[in-house]
């Protein structure tokens, strides 16, 4: 079955940096598209960031531009998001996404079919 397993979350200082993995298995990895999600206590999920399938294409959210970096490895099966100058609200549990027709829908959290198991982000003051 399909499989995303999220990894590299952990604790950092405001201005720190983290780097999050997320490995598929299950699919045809390089016929995908892939997004990262954030998901803060009380709040709903919210887009960060989406790679198109061939890593030609990103988009960002706002909050985010200039300071994360998405990327894939298609090789390797895997999508990563570099963050850098973080946040303290940047905080929150992080999940990687996968989804194939996608259309112009990147931010949309339904348009993905699968998901991570979601990796923590804290970043203290």
């Amino acid at each position: 079955q399909v499989q995303l397993v999220d990894s590299g979350g952990g604790l950092v200082q405001a201005g720190g940096s983290l780097s999050l993995s997320c490995a598929a298995s299950g699919l045809t990895f390089s016929n995908y598209h892939m997004g990262w999600f954030r998901q803060a206590p009380g709040k709903e999920r919210e887009f960060v960031a989406a790679i198109t399938w061939s890593g030609g294409s990103t988009i960002y959210a706002d909050s985010v531009k200039g300071r994360f970096t998405i990327s894939r490895d298609n090789a390797k099966n895997t999508a990563y998001l570099q963050m850098n100058s973080l946040k303290p609200e940047d905080t929150a549990v992080y999940y990687c996404a996968a989804g194939r027709s996608i259309g112009p829908l990147f931010r949309m959290v339904g348009a993905y079919e699968y998901w991570g198991q979601g990796a923590q982000v804290t970043v203290s003051s």
